[in-house]
């Protein structure tokens, strides 16, 4: 295939923890694979002896015994992985008791840490006892509002150690926001810092505090961690413990061992389409998926250190902290990636000697816009894997990475979501890089792309669909009894099989080309286009800083929208407006051409940093759409759109 970037050698293969793992199954179920494709399609076709291979070889400690590997129902949400068994996720991630580094942390105000295995046991037995003082117990929730700092790693670790149930919001979340997830899980306990910085400015929660929580009836304790000096603490109808008074009265850690499906945490959706959905995820399906994805997709070994740049509200958060499990070094930083100056998160790397660096392709994106060259000014000689997710990584983000950065570079675009806190697709340590693809479907998740008639196709556009189950499925909706908006979320366009809601294309070799959200699809003259080329041909033009794209009905068919956002010194006229078009003709096809071009000071994102292309959609069809119903990071440039919209939409055609 073309536009192979990177490729590993014959050695790297053979000392990746993949290829000792396809040789085990070789010699246990005496098979002859040689390529990752023959151990996928095993994967799948065989996803019990799979996934109770992977249990017994990524040493995963449990207490009582599993009795059966997989119940399969017709309706796949009902299907159960490792019945019988029993443990508890901390106990994997606390499982080490020494001196090798656990967690280092720093922030943009210049705090450096870090926390040995045995450091961190101590640090998280003083949680522990402290929840069990006041009476906490398995299956209460504990709800967080907190920077990315290490207490807020004690603090989960210590509520699943009890079997407790965790939900995390980063401070940057506004009020409505909170109250929103939070009210409906009703916590008992929540864990909140008392400010942060954020670009060089403090950021005061006192006042977000004092209209919190007393919006939260259920909450009968609140557990404060003073992370900036000089800010105060409201005083509440509610006790108030510091972290830095808590103190281990027990002599060791203990753990409650919970069946495989007992609820871990509960994550959200992104609100932009209502009210967020509270999807609760598992101790096992969490803990063997993550296990999977970290050490035979990212080759993660005990003496890797794995970084991914991300807030306490981004699954991103979860998938990091798993990294205990298999020994590495996690490192965490909070504050602004390019504070105080453009270089500060690639930094990390040589001060940290991280050896897998996640981020997201937008962060990627915003440094090639800023000329940044790390490798001009980085020796980046311990780093071997650069993770990508959020959104699609365009090619010229794949070729700045090899470019700028470093060329003998595993770069890895990945994909999946919230409501897996998993990937359906990424990074393969034995397989060429090409640009824009993403290498592989992962490991037992039968993933395939459909036509809307169910018909699984290749090297062509399809809905991404998931066929058979996989352990890391939601195990329910929080307030959802009877599965009604589990099953209308993922299982009512194809019955009995999970539907995503992404647009892709799987090539003949197994690579995976995302096309954006299907939800988001568009479709000019009755030809279902997805938005990541459209968007990938944007962004080759440097007048263009920014933009989202959107399609608006017509009663008989749809034409495209593009809002932009002008580069410094660019002004969005008629000439501009006709050249846009011209090379979105040449570089595309005619249907791609936008029928509108309007322009905008400010892009809508979601709380997790991606585009917000539905509420978009929702504006530019529904004149009565009120912006303030979505749950996004900048409102104000949602009620911008609508202005804007709202003029005519002959401003610029």
């Amino acid at each position: 295939m073309t536009d192979i970037l990177w490729e590993p050698s014959i050695d790297q293969i053979d000392k990746t923890t993949l290829k000792a793992f396809m040789n085990l199954v070789n010699q246990d179920f005496d098979q002859s694979f040689e390529t990752y494709q023959d151990l996928y399609q095993w994967s799948v076709e065989s996803p019990a002896q799979f996934w109770e291979t992977f249990w017994s070889f990524s040493g995963l400690i449990s207490h009582a015994p599993y009795q059966n590997v997989l119940t399969e129902t017709p309706e796949m949400m009902g299907s159960q992985f490792f019945e019988g068994a029993t443990l508890n996720y901390a106990e994997n991630c606390l499982q080490d008791r020494d001196e090798k580094t656990a967690i280092l942390f720093k922030d943009e105000a210049g705090v450096d840490q870090a926390y040995t295995y045995q450091q961190l046991a101590e640090e998280v037995l003083k949680y522990q006892d402290y929840f069990k003082k006041i009476g906490l117990k398995k299956g209460d929730r504990i709800a967080a509002v907190t920077a990315n700092i290490p207490e807020a790693i004690f603090c989960f670790l210590a509520a699943a150690s009890l079997g407790c149930i965790w939900s995390s919001c980063s401070p940057d979340f506004g009020l409505t926001s909170i109250l929103e997830r939070f009210t409906q899980i009703e916590p008992k306990l929540i864990f909140v810092v008392n400010g942060y910085r954020y670009n060089g400015k403090l950021i005061d929660l006192s006042a977000k505090w004092e209209a919190l929580i007393p919006n939260l009836p259920t909450v009968d304790h609140v557990l404060i961690h003073s992370y900036q000096e000089d800010v105060a603490f409201p005083n509440l109808d509610v006790p108030i413990q510091d972290t830095m008074q808590l103190k281990a009265v027990s002599d060791d850690l203990s753990f409650e061992p919970v069946p495989f499906n007992h609820p871990l945490y509960i994550l959200y959706s992104s609100g932009t389409t209502g009210k967020p959905k509270a999807i609760v995820h598992g101790h096992g399906g969490t803990l063997i998926q993550h296990l999977k994805e970290h050490r035979l997709h990212c080759d993660l070994k005990p003496n890797d250190r794995l970084f991914y740049f991300t807030t306490c509200g981004w699954m991103m958060w979860n998938w990091l902290v798993t990294g205990l499990a298999s020994g590495v070094a996690i490192v965490l930083y909070e504050g602004s990636p390019f504070y105080p100056n453009e270089m500060t998160c690639w930094q990390l790397i040589d001060d940290l000697s991280i050896t897998h660096f996640g981020t997201s392709a937008k962060f990627i994106a915003a440094s090639q816009e800023k000329g940044v060259s790390p490798k001009s000014m980085l020796s980046l000689e311990s780093l071997s894997m650069v993770l990508s997710t959020g959104s699609p990584l365009l090619d010229c983000h794949f070729d700045y990475l090899m470019t700028d950065l470093k060329k003998d570079l595993h770069i890895a675009s990945i994909s999946g979501g919230t409501d897996i806190v998993s990937c359906f697709v990424g990074g393969v340590a034995t397989l060429p890089v090409r640009r824009g693809f993403l290498q592989a479907r992962g490991l037992g998740m039968a993933v395939e792309a459909y036509t809307d008639s169910g018909t699984p196709v290749i090297g062509e556009q399809g809905e991404l669909v998931c066929t058979k189950p996989f352990p890391s499925m939601p195990v329910s909706f929080w307030n959802d009894p009877n599965g009604d908006r589990y099953r209308g979320s993922y299982f009512d366009r194809f019955k009995g099989i999970w539907h995503h809601g992404d647009y892709i294309q799987i090539e003949v070799d197994g690579s995976v080309k995302m096309l954006g959200r299907s939800d988001a699809t568009l479709n000019p003259g009755g030809v279902r286009i997805g938005t990541a080329e459209l968007y990938e041909a944007l962004a080759s033009l440097p007048q263009i800083k920014d933009c989202i794209i959107a399609g608006r009905r017509l009663p008989d068919d749809e034409e495209i929208v593009v809002f932009v956002v002008m580069a410094t010194g660019c002004e969005l006229d008629l000439d501009q407006a006709k050249s846009i078009k011209r090379h979105v003709r040449s570089a595309l096809s005619p249907r791609h051409v936008p029928a509108y071009i309007l322009e905008v000071t400010d892009i809508p994102l979601t709380l997790n940093g991606k585009r917000c292309e539905i509420a978009v959609k929702k504006i530019l069809n529904d004149t009565t759409c009120d912006v303030s119903h979505f749950s996004v990071a900048n409102e104000a440039s949602l009620i911008e759109i609508r202005a804007v919209v709202d003029q005519s939409f002959d401003l610029v055609s």
